[in-house]
């Protein structure tokens, strides 16, 4: 197993995951301050991680392997810790099952397009999404029991996390069917006939479809 910067960096946020499970479900006012610590320094590690294989030309294929992978896993452990816990309103439900179901989405259409040796290319736009999509678990994780503990009970810190999670729900929607389009021109050019084909059969006497 590689064990340079970047790999360890993609690691660590899957190793974050049960640390993040144990404060979460302690559900004290504490306990959720240093869930949303540990779930906002695992995605951090995102950012680096990408950051550092490429300048130091450390990318492999075990990096681009599990850095999708540790991204997924995280999120949906912090959505389903949020939806378990009760940290989540009715309607903070609906860009949560948004976001969980486009992951899957993507995942298959990576998984399709590999076998045809073609990559799905990360676009600014679901970057974008990514970062309102951390924030927002981060501030929901937290929560506004959390932010009472550093004396930010005046912030809505809840309801500020189910906006930024609506609004990573809306660009999921848009970077989703994006590629899904993408995904699709793809498997028509799969199936594109690529050689020399034979004439048009004869024609079927009618009598054979009476």
């Amino acid at each position: 197993m590689p064990t340079d910067l970047p790999n360890l960096l993609t690691l660590s946020r899957i190793a974050a995951i049960p640390v993040l499970v144990l404060f979460a479900t302690l559900g004290e006012p504490w306990s959720n301050l240093v869930a949303c610590a540990v779930f906002s320094a695992a995605a951090i590690t995102d950012y680096f991680d990408g950051k550092l294989a490429r300048s130091r030309q450390q990318i492999s294929d075990f990096g681009r392997m599990l850095d999708p992978i540790a991204d997924k896993l995280l999120v949906a452990a912090a959505l389903m810790l949020l939806a378990g816990n009760g940290q989540l309103s009715t309607f903070g439900l609906f860009p949560a099952i948004i976001i969980l179901l486009r992951e899957i989405l993507v995942s298959g259409l990576r998984e399709y397009l590999a076998g045809l040796k073609i990559g799905l290319p990360v676009t600014n736009l679901a970057k974008w999404k990514t970062g309102f999509q951390m924030g927002a678990l981060g501030a929901l994780l937290a929560g506004d029991s959390g932010a009472a503990v550093i004396w930010l009970s005046w912030l809505p810190v809840s309801l500020i996390g189910e906006v930024m999670l609506l609004t990573a729900a809306v660009l999921t929607l848009v970077t989703g069917w994006d590629y899904l389009q993408a995904g699709l021109r793809h498997v028509g050019r799969a199936s594109a006939p690529t050689g020399p084909q034979p004439g048009p059969p004869p024609p079927v006497p009618t009598s054979l479809h009476s």
